[in-house]
Formats: structure tokens, C-alpha cells, sequence
């Protein structure tokens, strides 16, 4: 059993002192759903400082791009899919500095490292870079995702979490889903929620938390993944903590 697998058995938020922080697109525009909201963004930023500054914790984070571009809506309507792949990747990076202003004008230190090289406003991408960033108490967040067309952010955040050597990726939603359920919460009143969930079952069911690929990563690599609900105040810092929020998805 390697560590990190050690390490979620023993429970939620136990010795997690590195993290991926994945928030959606939507997420960060608020109730629209498109564009950036500034109290959103806000608040994404006072959390993560949180963890930060007051827990001593370890974060990067990697940011979608869903609220200015899908790339798999792109292609369905004609267009080259590696064409419409990178334009989701400027989304994310578009996010990244909206973060990263937030961030630092709460006073938290942050670098954003590309995976698509822009040096005029960004990093580019070298891991060592970024974990002695990390070790010098800054945020890193993560953009372009890989670098390479389809590929979703999702793979980006296990791919990241693995390099960085991360304890766990958790995942923030959007829309009120406060985790993993046995169907969509919001047009099935059936649906059931997991406070547990294995990688295996995750990806049989399709149960559509995150792409398979990034599903079979975290499994492979035996990264923990909790997916909440951002809107709720404090979660993040629960869930660190050992809280209960949302669902941990893990070898069971």
C-alpha cells in the first residue's frame, strides 16, 4: 500500500498537507455560470488563504475554463476539436489571473505557471519551479491545462497532484451538487448521495463526477479525490480538517 493510499484509509484530512485545489469555471463565476464573478472570487480566495496561511497547508490549483469555453461543445458544432481545445485552454488561463489578483490582493504571495508558455504574463510550467514555490508558502495555480488538446482539466488536476506529489485532489462543483450521487441530484429526486465511493465503482457507473481518464489516473497513482459543494462557506477548510463534506472517492 503506498502512502497516500496509507493516508486516505486512515480518514478524511488526515496529514493532508499538500493539495490540488480543482474549482470549476462555473464555479468561479457565480450564479451565471459564465464570465467571473468578483465576490466569487473573492471568497475562492479568502478560503484558500485559509488553508494557506492558517493551516499551513500546501495548495496549487488547477482552473478550469468552462465558463468562457468548452472545447468539446466547439467540436460538436464543426469545429476542429485541437483548435477548440486550445481556445478552452486560454479560458483557463484567463481564470488563473483573475485568481491570482484576488489572491494577492488579500495578500497571499501566488504564481501562475502555464502549460501553454506566455511569459509575458505567466510562468511557464517546470516542476521544481513550482514546489519551491510551495515550500515558500506561495499558491501555484495551474493553467493551460496540459499543454495538449483533448485532455481535460480534470486529467491536468491528477496529472499536477501527482507530480507535486499532492495527498489528495478535491474537486469544487458548482450548481448546489454538494458531492458524488447515484444520478443528477437536480433532475432525479431518487438520487442518493455517496459519502464514500470507490474509483472502480466511479467509473462503471459513469457517474460523471470527473472524466474516466483523470478517474484511473488518481486510481493508478492512489490520489484520494473529494468533490464538494464551493458555494458553501468553510467547506474547503472542513474537508481539510477531516469534516465531512462531500464525497471522498478512494480505494475501498
Amino acid at each position: 500500500m503506498s502512502e497516500s493510499t496509507k493516508r486516505s484509509a486512515q480518514g478524511r484530512g488526515s496529514g493532508w498537507k499538500r493539495i490540488v485545489f480543482k474549482p470549476s469555471g462555473e464555479a468561479l463565476a457565480g450564479e451565471s455560470g459564465m464570465g467571473l464573478d468578483g465576490a466569487t472570487l473573492a471568497a475562492t480566495a479568502a478560503e484558500i488563504i485559509d488553508l494557506r496561511q492558517n493551516l499551513g497547508v500546501d495548495v496549487a490549483v488547477v482552473v478550469g475554463g468552462g465558463n468562457f469555453w468548452r472545447g468539446r461543445t466547439g467540436a460538436l458544432t464543426g469545429m476542429d476539436a485541437t483548435q477548440s481545445d486550445h481556445i478552452g485552454m486560454l479560458g483557463t488561463v484567463m481564470n488563473a489571473l483573475a485568481l491570482q489578483d484576488a489572491l494577492e490582493r488579500l495578500g497571499q504571495d501566488t504564481r501562475v505557471q502555464s502549460a501553454i508558455e506566455m511569459p509575458r504574463i505567466a510562468e511557464a510550467y517546470i516542476l521544481r519551479r513550482a514546489v519551491r514555490h510551495l515550500e515558500k508558502g506561495r499558491v501555484v495555480i495551474f493553467a493551460a491545462g496540459t499543454g495538449n488538446p483533448f485532455f481535460t482539466t480534470d486529467t491536468a488536476a491528477a496529472l499536477r497532484a501527482a507530480e507535486i506529489e499532492a495527498e489528495v485532489l478535491i474537486k469544487g462543483t458548482h450548481s448546489g451538487v454538494d458531492g458524488v450521487y447515484s444520478a443528477d441530484p437536480r433532475t432525479d429526486g431518487s438520487a442518493t448521495k455517496y459519502d464514500e465511493v470507490g474509483y472502480l465503482e466511479v467509473m462503471t457507473k459513469n457517474l460523471k463526477v470527473m472524466d474516466s481518464t483523470a478517474i484511473a489516473f488518481c486510481r493508478d497513482n492512489d490520489i484520494p479525490i473529494v468533490v464538494f459543494d464551493m458555494s458553501k462557506p468553510g467547506s474547503l477548510r472542513s474537508i481539510v480538517q477531516g469534516g465531512s463534506e462531500g464525497t471522498l472517492i478512494h480505494e475501498l
